[in-house]
Order: C-alpha cells, then structure tokens, then sequence
C-alpha cells in the first residue's frame, strides 16, 4: 500500500470505531480485527502502520470526533508529513480543505477530566493514561520460577515490582511464543498483579474470585495457592466465564466454576455463605485506568454510567462481605481512577458495616487513596487501579 492509502484505511478504521463508540458497539480491538480480516490482502506492516495511525488519532482527541477523518486531521496538526499524505491520490484520502476543522483534543472529555482533577488526578497524570503501555507478563508459579521463564524467552524481559512480574516492550506478541502454548505464562499488568498479591491467599484457605471474568486473576491466586484449597470462581457472563476451563487446563490451574444469576447471586453461593477465608472483587468498573490499552473507552463513557457502575460495585462488594467468615478477608479492585468507584465505594460500605475494617496495604508500588490504596500510570507505570484491603471481625 502507499502511504496515502494507510492513511485512509486508518480513516475506515476510526469511522467504524467512532460509530460503535457511539452506539455502544464493538471495541476498537475488534473492529480493526474484522476489517483486515475482510482485507487479506493487507500485509504485515502495512497493518502496524494503519492500525498505529488509527491508535494515535484515537489518543489525539478528547471529545469523540466528528468522523475518522477529523481525528486523523487532528493528528496531521502536529505531523507535517501526516499532513502532505492527504494529497487526492488513487485510494488516498481528499487533499485538505482550506479552513477544514479537526476533532479537539485532550486526555478526554471535559467533563471526565473535571472528575479526574477532582479524584486527584491533575494534567500530567490525565496524559499518561493515554501513554502506550508496555507489555508484563505473570510467570506461572504452578510451573516456573520468574527467573527461570526470563532466561527461556526470546527478548529481555526486566523484573517488575510484581512477585512474579516480567515487562516486555509494548506491541510484543508474547502470546504467540511456544511459552504461552505451554502455559509457562500470562499477559497481566503488574498493577492487576499487585491488585492479586493485596489478597494474600494462602495453600489450603477458600478462596472467592466473584467477578472472575476469564479468569486472568482466578489463574494468578491459584498460582499463589499452589493448587491446593479450594478456589471458586464466580461471574454473570456465561461467555466470558467459559474461557476460564481452557485457560486453567493450560496453566495447570485447578479452579471451580460457578455462573451466577444477576439479581439472584446469593442462592447459587449460599453453601459458601460466612464460610470463606478470602474474597477477590474484581468489580465491573469504567475501566478509565486502562485507556492506554483501550482509548476509545473514554468515548462511551456518561455521568450516567458511572453512577450505574458504582451502584453494581456497590452490590457485589456486600455480596462477596456476606460470603467471608469472621476473621477473613476481602480486596475490593476497580481498574478506576475516579473515586466515586473507588474510595467513596469502601467508605460508604465501611459506613454500612460495622463488622468490617480496613487493613494498611502493603504495596512496592503506588500511594495511599481513601481507605485503600492507588497505582497509576504517571506515578507507577502501571495501569490505573484503585484496591483496598478489608477485614471482617
């Protein structure tokens, strides 16, 4: 392809992605997917180049734009090659015209930075969560040490603050290794490692992953477990839950499943009731700690939403405090950063609950938030998570 035709397949990209955005759609990731699936002809590089494109106009503009056209000028404003591509050749996009506008820019929509700069969060932390993010890895404890998988891969991996962290550069297509095949590893942010280790589970305990998703966090206590005890892994979405088995079977993880009814949670979970040592809630949240990996996320989000996510959290946090024995613990886990899905959700349960505490988290990385504990990418490279680290007595 010529230069000119990736820009304007990276248009095609982002029309589809601001289209779906706006109507709730399919992610980025997907969308790009699907097109170059329909694109066979579309090589290797000439795809890295049209997705980075399409991924850095998404990064350039705050409000969601108008089309891909105008996120794309938006990027050309700083890039006077980018710019002379738009030069009306065979398969490239329209020369540009005099006094046509470009998408805004910004970490992201006025009203989401307002509630960023309230949580804390000032300009240079609202910019780096839309830095690219390396990749970082979790050596499975179940059947290597970190040392171990770092001398076996085919790239220099650093230790992160993790326990069993490995960072790779960003875009490394770790998973295509026979490594990954063999279970040796998982792709996991360090943060979301951290997030695990706040936990502390131990061989032998119950233990409770409620919003267990695939299993990414499910995977890492059992590696922490070392397979003995007994692990449940709970969640509402019947496909995403049954990617777990597979994955487990891969690492050499033993887990139990259960598919919860929304609404009904506690009947499918009742044995459990007051009987668990530990409880992960890994809570439905806006995800705006992840922006580096998911820009367009900051798109679909509304003042709304939010509120529907913290009243989600809300309800699973008491349903996974009814499932934990005195004594036991639980780590509450949002990969937000507005404190209205974090600290304000433990402060208003800790208000409910007279029977819970708050513990002081120990963590190589991050700072104190609320009553719990907060990583970000500016201040810790990592993605952004809020986790705090309660007790029932």
């Amino acid at each position: 392809m010529t230069p000119s035709a990736r820009v304007q397949a990276a248009i095609d990209i982002l029309d589809a992605v601001i289209a779906a955005a706006r109507g709730q759609g399919a992610s980025a990731d997907r969308i790009a997917a699907e097109w170059f699936r329909a694109r066979r002809f579309v090589g290797s590089k000439d795809r890295r180049a049209i997705r980075d494109m399409a991924w850095n106009a998404i990064r350039a503009c705050g409000d969601i734009p108008e089309n891909g056209r105008a996120a794309m000028l938006r990027l050309a404003q700083g890039d006077a090659a980018l710019a002379a591509l738009f030069d009306g050749s065979r398969y490239g996009p329209a020369p540009i015209g005099a006094g046509e506008g470009a998408a805004s820019g910004g970490a992201a929509p006025q009203w989401l930075l307002d509630r960023l700069e309230a949580s804390g969060l000032g300009p240079d932390e609202q910019g780096a969560l839309l830095a690219r993010a390396p990749l970082d890895l979790r050596a499975n404890g179940l059947k290597i040490t970190r040392e171990e998988l770092a001398d076996r891969l085919p790239v220099t991996a650093e230790p992160t603050a993790a326990r069993q962290g490995l960072r790779l550069a960003a875009g490394t297509a770790a998973e295509s290794w026979p490594e990954y095949a063999q279970g040796l590893f998982e792709v996991q942010d360090t943060g979301s490692q951290l997030s695990c280790e706040a936990l502390d589970v131990r061989p032998g305990e119950t233990v409770v992953d409620l919003c267990a998703g695939a299993g990414g966090k499910t995977l890492a206590l059992a590696a922490a477990m070392g397979n003995t005890g007994r692990l449940i892994a709970c969640d509402i979405d019947r496909a995403r839950l049954s990617r777990l088995p597979e994955r487990a079977a891969r690492a050499g993880a033993l887990a139990e499943t259960r598919l919860l009814d929304p609404g009904r949670e506690m009947q499918a979970l009742a044995d459990l009731a007051g009987g668990v040592d530990a409880a992960l809630v890994d809570a439905p949240c806006s995800g705006t700690g992840t922006w580096r990996r998911n820009p367009e996320a900051r798109w679909r989000l509304t003042p709304a939403g939010i509120t529907r996510y913290a009243g989600m959290q809300a309800n699973v946090l008491r349903i996974a405090a009814d499932l934990v024995a005195p004594g036991g613990r639980l780590v509450y886990i949002v990969c937000s950063l507005l404190d209205q899905e974090g600290a304000d959700v433990v402060r208003a349960f800790l208000a409910e609950r007279s029977d819970w505490v708050a513990e002081t988290v120990t963590c190589p990385l991050g700072r104190a938030r609320g009553d719990g504990w907060r990583l970000t990418p500016f201040h810790d490279g990592t993605d952004g998570f809020f986790f705090a680290r309660l007790r029932h007595l």
